[in-house]
């Protein structure tokens, strides 16, 4: 029988609670699984008089995390402060240093300094796992890294933030405002009292970025990411895709391109008959298209304290079992420079809602300026606004219409210099709503040629 694998948890939130809880529940399973025991012998939070409902009394304590990554006593360093930068990377780069293997949840550090963090695992010899960094309970970077080696990816995308799908799918359900949903996300916990992190996309921006690197085995750049977040989402966008036939995600795309790799962050309309349509409330998952292997979608919990732990646990038995691999899948020293595709270039179909000045002209002035940019539109729908008692519109209401336009193929550079012109023009009353439509059947090259092999 191997020693005992010794453990250091820096940060005793939800997620380092659960750790410390589920490692003592499933302590002989592991043993027989992983030939060694893992035991914590050392911890690391702000409040020693917390009472987190764990058992602190035979490990260490510390008050510096970068103490307790240098500590000769554990074998494996667990960071879950969360941050982008110290005291959490000080931290993981001192336990890295002293050769000591890391696991970690930190999307937000990974996505700063992974390809950093992955060059000195690797000159080290030791673990870099982070596996609850992305997707929390589902094992999305075991499969990418591990499980496809025999299969280019072309394409990865998926709903990335649990927070903003409960969000969409009670206003969608229960025809609710978007203040009204998120107020009750943060009543269930499942929004922070401060939730720009996450309905502003930047939390499902930081966790493609890594996807994006193994998916591709391109250097780490959160940076590269274009974001939009769910802010602007009505219950008409909601309605408006239910009668075309389509659901509204925050979706996370990266995607092969002759341009380079797209990768954003945006709401998106997608196909009702999808799998991803069909993914509601706080779940999330991934879809990983590849060559060898077509589709594979991936769905379960994505946060939680429970789901989280169990992909950390997941990563220390890889540990104790002495299986150590590239963090990235690749060599570090492989890994490439981002090829950015420029969003201006993406090609795709649109839904935009146009708030329309009634009056004479305004819909030529539209179409005119469509044309010149070549924009094809599959359909325009114009919604009456809702008439008062007397049968007609309310006449304190200004005098506009809601019109939904849907493109067909064509690129965000055109939707962008149309829409402009027709600000210009001073025939709508206010910001257009602009959604891409992503139909996830033949935009990736492994999609064509599954396509063709059948035809």
């Amino acid at each position: 029988m191997e020693p005992v694998l010794k453990v250091g948890v820096a940060g005793l939130g939800t997620v380092g609670a659960s750790v410390l809880r589920l490692l003592d529940h499933r302590r002989d399973e592991l043993k027989a699984a992983c030939g060694r025991s893992i035991e914590v012998v050392a911890v690391c939070a702000r409040d020693k008089t917390k009472d987190r409902g764990v058992d602190l009394s035979t490990v260490t304590w510390y008050d510096d995390p970068v103490a307790l990554a240098r500590d000769e006593d554990i074998d494996v360093f667990v960071e879950l402060m969360g941050g982008e930068d110290d005291p959490a990377a000080a931290a993981v780069r001192a336990a890295l240093g002293e050769k000591r293997s890391v696991v970690t949840a930190n999307k937000a550090l990974l996505a700063k300094h992974g390809t950093e963090l992955a060059r000195l695992a690797e000159a080290s010899d030791v673990s870099l796992s982070f596996e609850a960094a992305v997707a929390g309970g589902i094992p999305v970077v075991k499969t990418m890294r591990e499980g496809m080696l025999a299969s280019r990816v072309d394409r990865v995308y998926g709903i990335l933030n649990g927070t903003c799908n409960y969000i969409l799918t009670r206003m969608e359900r229960d025809q609710l405002d978007f203040a009204t949903c998120l107020a009750e996300a943060q009543r269930l916990g499942y929004a922070e009292a401060d939730p720009t992190f996450d309905i502003d996309g930047y939390d499902a921006a930081h966790k493609l970025a890594i996807l994006t690197s193994l998916a591709f085995g391109t250097e780490i750049d959160g940076e590269a990411v274009y974001v939009e977040g769910i802010r602007s989402i009505e219950t008409a966008d909601l309605k408006a895709a239910d009668e075309l036939g389509f659901r509204i995600k925050l979706l996370g795309v990266a995607l092969r391109t002759d341009g380079g790799i797209e990768c954003r962050v945006h709401p998106t309309m997608v196909p009702k008959s999808s799998s991803i349509a069909r993914i509601d409330g706080v779940l999330n998952a991934v879809a990983i298209d590849g060559d060898a292997l077509g589709e594979l979608i991936l769905v379960g919990p994505g946060a939680g304290g429970d789901a989280t732990a169990s992909a950390v646990i997941a990563d220390l038995a890889d540990v104790a079992r002495g299986n150590v691999v590239p963090p990235m899948g690749i060599a570090a020293h492989r890994l490439e420079p981002y090829p950015r595709a420029r969003m201006r270039r993406h090609s795709g179909s649109y839904y935009i809602r146009l708030s329309v000045a009634d009056r004479p002209g305004a819909f030529a002035s539209i179409a005119g300026r469509m044309a010149e940019k070549g924009i094809s539109l599959q359909s325009i729908v114009q919604r009456r606004q809702p008439v008062g008692e007397n049968g007609r519109a309310d006449e304190n209401e200004p005098s506009v219409q809601p019109v939904v336009l849907v493109t067909h193929q064509t690129t965000e550079e055109d939707v962008r210099e149309a829409l402009a012109a027709i600000a210009a023009d001073s025939v709508i009353a206010s910001e257009p709503q602009v959604i891409r439509i992503e139909r996830l059947d033949d935009t990736t090259p492994s999609a064509r040629r599954e396509k063709n092999d059948v035809s």
